[in-house]
């Protein structure tokens, strides 16, 4: 069983909702983390780079890699956010990621409590290219299918 904390980064908009983008869109990012059964908010990050690089290419690698570089330096293992874009399949190589339904973080959290176990169940059996999560009634997984 996966002990260790597991820290969430939630792409919201500036008033604290998720939106119909994609993550790397965010206004900002809300971490919590998971430990003893308990989701504990953390802090509020803003997004340095949501228009980064998006005059040369909409969901642009650079900017992917950037948004990658920033949550991993605060140790987020699992991405929420109502939408990914085709950096989804960089992003799959270091965070689970996960889309919900849900409006707000206060929404998401009992989501996530009630189906925390299936994230700790893909951190211990799937390290090298986590599947896409998607939280509504029940868990759906599916796996990333890499561009040609």
């Amino acid at each position: 069983m996966y002990k260790k904390p597991i820290r969430f980064a939630l792409a919201v908009n500036h008033a604290g909702y998720f939106q119909a983008k994609h993550f790397g869109d965010a206004d900002k990012y809300c971490i919590y983390e998971w430990q003893n059964s308990k989701l504990t908010f953390l802090k509020e990050e803003l997004n340095p780079y949501k228009t980064f690089d998006e005059e040369q290419e909409h969901g642009s690698q650079k900017k992917g890699r950037a948004i990658i570089n920033l949550l991993k330096r605060m140790d987020v293992k699992v991405l929420v956010s109502r939408q990914f874009g085709r950096n989804v399949q960089l992003v799959n190589q270091y965070f689970i990621p996960v889309i919900i339904y849900t409006e707000t973080p206060d929404e998401v959290m009992p989501v996530i409590k009630r189906h925390v176990k299936w994230i700790e169940d893909e951190f211990n059996n799937h390290p090298a290219a986590y599947k896409l999560f998607v939280l509504k009634n029940g868990v759906l997984k599916t796996i990333i299918k890499k561009e040609d």
